[in-house]
């Protein structure tokens, strides 16, 4: 089942009301997907590399961290602690030795960015919000998810959106049946996943082929030539966001644009409190048609 929601904001005034609006689309999708819920957000900051982290002792594993990472680095890091979570800003220049640093000390990293920040946990998507402060955040862009699992454990792992490159991640409704073979080719490149979960591999495919050349429109064509099953993928990149449905597209989606956004849903009643959204072109995409918005 599930339920994906996804904003796009053309206009500046409306980016401190971003974590609003696609809070409120988020929680209406809930009946689609009461399991987990995960938001990944975007924003223009600049300011170094953002890594969002997770832990089940949070309060433990976070504590000093940012001090603890400077010092052993020689650096200037910044701690963030929301709630489970946490966004660990540091220089670019020391992206490797801070993720060794962190992977030493047994932390989750969910994503890791200029602009994303991936909050995503096990519990109803209002709860979840609620614990995040998710309506309180600003930003450019973002994509949700609300889950029903199916073929894997209801975790924080198992939760989208799922990210396997900087800046990018994936939410997804459907099933894959080729995804242990597809975990197979990716693995004989490089790229690993570390979960079970057939999302997570899609995701890492379309990270593969952007990082073998492809733009994001070419990425998402080529889902629909190499990854089987039923599914409707909303990517997320540094820039935009995108959308494919498979070519049975049994998955319900809606796609909304005004001159002030575009959005996405499964369902057009998660578009309902958005301003001005009886005047906004409706459409349902097409089947094995790849859509994608960048500013």
């Amino acid at each position: 089942m599930c339920g994906i929601v996804g904003l796009f904001l053309k206009k500046d005034e409306l980016h401190p009301r971003l974590g609003d609006l696609l809070t409120t689309m988020l929680v209406t999708m809930t009946d689609r997907g009461p399991d987990s819920a995960g938001i990944a957000i975007y924003s223009n900051e600049e300011g170094g590399l953002k890594i969002t982290l997770q832990s089940e002792t949070p309060d433990e594993d976070f504590e000093g961290l940012g001090e603890a990472l400077s010092e052993a680095l020689g650096i200037q890091a910044a701690l963030k602690q929301v709630d489970t979570h946490a966004v660990l800003t540091v220089p670019e220049t020391a992206r490797s030795e801070a993720l060794a640093f962190l992977e030493e000390r047994g932390l989750r990293v969910m994503g890791v960015g200029a602009s994303m920040e991936i909050y995503k946990e096990v519990g109803l998507p209002v709860d979840v919000a609620s614990r995040f402060g998710l309506r309180d955040m600003g930003g450019t862009h973002g994509i949700g998810h609300t889950r029903m699992a199916t073929e894997s454990a209801v975790t924080t792992l198992g939760a989208h959106p799922f990210s396997t490159a900087d800046d990018q991640c994936l939410v997804h409704n459907g099933s894959l049946s080729n995804h242990n073979q597809m975990r197979r080719k990716l693995a004989k490149k490089g790229v690993l996943t570390k979960t079970e979960n057939d999302t997570e591999v899609g995701a890492a495919y379309i990270s593969s082929r952007i990082a073998d050349g492809a733009d994001l429109g070419e990425a998402l064509e080529g889902t629909l030539e190499d990854l089987d099953g039923f599914f409707t993928f909303v990517t997320g990149t540094r820039n935009g966001f995108g959308v494919v449905r498979d070519p049975i597209a049994c998955k319900p989606a809606v796609m909304a644009e005004t001159d002030d956004y575009v959005a996405f849903a499964s369902e057009y009643r998660a578009f309902a409190d958005l301003p001005g959204i009886e005047t906004a072109r409706v459409w349902e995409p097409e089947p094995a048609t790849v859509y994608f918005w960048e500013r």
